[in-house]
């Protein structure tokens, strides 16, 4: 499935995080999934909504730089070497993956979802379907 995937731009400063989870509670929007890559001075928090327009479009009025991108989210089995036959499909195909991030938990009944930024979303949702993942 695709999904639109914000990534916006935050400084490694204590509270910094907390006031953009403040800002998208206010709205009264979900976040689904979330990762943050950091570097010395700020980070990159990836986040997937059930309303990105509205939360982007906030987040730029409090002077946030955000984009707003497509990925790519998956269930799989949870079990050695499932990441690897569905990257495996993508790489078969010639599609190229830039990042990934994901989770599974013992209350998930035996599936972990996946987020992928791929260099062609609709391309990897089609292949992935007609290869048998969901």
């Amino acid at each position: 499935m695709i999904a639109k995937q914000l990534s916006i731009f935050v400084e490694n400063k204590t509270g910094k995080l907390a006031n953009v989870t403040q800002t998208i509670a206010d709205l009264g929007v979900n976040i689904y999934a979330l990762s943050i890559a950091d570097a010395t001075d700020f980070g990159i928090l990836r986040i997937i909504v059930d309303d990105a327009e509205t939360v982007a479009d906030e987040l730029r009025n409090n002077r946030m730089t955000v984009s707003v991108g497509d990925v790519i989210c998956i269930n799989l089995e949870d079990r050695p070497g499932g990441l690897t036959e569905l990257l495996k499909v993508l790489y078969l195909n010639g599609i190229s993956v830039e990042y990934v991030y994901g989770f599974s938990t013992p209350q998930s009944k035996d599936l972990a979802s996946v987020v992928l930024r791929v260099d062609d979303p609709k391309k990897a949702d089609a292949i992935l379907k007609e290869n048998g993942f969901n």
